[in-house]
């Protein structure tokens, strides 16, 4: 799908000013980011950058290439407003052939792993790409179509809290049976929560489990590891992987492991311990399944900087959240004003039914039917502790 006549209200606010010496300078976001260096065309398709904006001064900042966030800015203690999410400055490196990222995107159409990359839906056997220890990860990449984060969504902004995000996922994309349409569609609210909604119909029996890959750091200062970073799970079980990060089948307890965050402690108390879990993720990169059975009044999980006080729940209506504590962030990835992305500088929280389950009919299904509609809520609230 060709995109063209975008009417971009980032772009509106982006109008040159004029500057001294005749020179002409762009007018940032909250965020520090120019709204031009977003514009640009990818596979032929028109990318750029919207933005958010509620009246406490919240501000939220999107690309529809691969629905990414690309910077939340929330209020500490003190009242300064930090940017809480890694990314990058421009829209140029977001693109694989530069960094290979999942920064803030909208994954599609299968987050986290398919074993082997194949499953088999009514005696069929599917066929996908092997592209992370010889499984399928977020939806693959490089058969026929890139994965959906390396896409360019539609995208419409009817108002200064909302954005709704829509791709077209052709039967057979990546070896995924069925014509997908997809929509994302992201609400800053009035109390600084960001929720975001992903719905999905399909033309024929499919599977899809969609989530948002955002890495933040409530210090708001991605060369600060998350180790500190006291972090609350509701959750009394979890997935756990074999050395190729891929589920087992079993759900197993967390009491008495470091997998235990029901009382909330620093992150990074546990992370090297000598526990066969931690081990294989290198760290957390595990699935937890949630107690709340898809009851968006119960927070799913709380994390929260000391330092400065910013605290982020998630509440979701998925059965599992996948916590990723970015454990292969090696230095190698130069993101926004020119920080080095390190070893554990950010936390992933990515909402989502359990790794594998069109492999596990004992887990819940992931199966869309034609006529029914997928739907998947997940809102991320900061705040700040008292």
């Amino acid at each position: 799908m060709k995109k063209s006549g975008l009417l971009l209200p980032s772009l509106a606010l982006a109008g040159l000013c004029a500057c001294n010496g005749g020179k002409e300078a762009p007018q940032l976001t909250l965020s520090g980011l120019d709204p031009q260096k977003f514009v640009a065309e990818y596979d032929g398709d028109s990318t750029a950058l919207y933005t958010l904006k509620n009246d406490k001064g919240m501000e939220v900042c999107i690309t529809n290439f691969g629905g990414r966030i690309v910077s939340i800015m929330v209020p500490d203690r003190e009242g300064n407003m930090k940017d809480v999410v890694l990314g990058f400055d421009s829209i140029q490196a977001y693109f694989p052939e530069i960094n290979g990222s999942d920064f803030g995107a909208a994954i599609g159409r299968y987050a986290n792993r398919i074993n082997q990359g194949r499953f088999v839906l009514d005696g069929d056997t599917m066929k996908l790409p092997q592209n992370n220890y010889g499984h399928c990860l977020h939806g693959g990449t490089d058969m026929g179509t890139k994965g959906w984060q390396y896409r360019v969504y539609s995208a419409t902004q009817p108002n200064d809290t909302t954005l709704e995000l829509s791709i077209v996922s052709p039967d057979g994309d990546n070896g995924f049976p069925g014509t997908v349409n997809a929509t994302v569609t992201y609400t800053l609210k009035a109390d600084n929560a960001l929720a975001i909604a992903y719905r999905a119909t399909t033309d024929k029996k499919t599977v899809i489990n969609l989530t948002n890959h955002s890495y933040f750091n409530l210090s708001g200062n991605p060369e600060k590891p998350i180790t500190d970073e006291i972090l609350w799970v509701n959750a009394d079980a979890f997935t756990p992987v074999d050395s190729t990060f891929m589920t087992t089948g079993d759900i197993v307890t967390v009491e008495n492991t470091p997998m235990d965050f029901r009382t909330a402690k620093a992150i990074g108390r546990d992370i090297e311990a000598d526990y066969i879990q931690v081990r294989n993720g290198k760290g957390y990169d595990h699935n937890w399944v949630l107690n709340t059975a898809g009851d968006m009044s119960q927070p799913a999980l709380r994390l929260e900087d000391p330092q400065t006080g910013i605290v982020l729940e998630m509440m979701t209506d998925e059965p599992g959240v996948q916590i990723y504590t970015g454990n292969f962030l090696d230095g190698t990835v130069t993101g926004k004003k020119g920080i080095t992305y390190n070893h554990r500088t950010a936390v992933c929280f990515e909402s989502q039914h359990y790794p594998d389950s069109p492999n596990k009919p004992q887990w819940p299904s992931v199966v869309l039917n034609p006529g029914d509609t997928y739907q998947s809520n997940c809102i991320y609230k900061f705040s700040v502790a008292e």
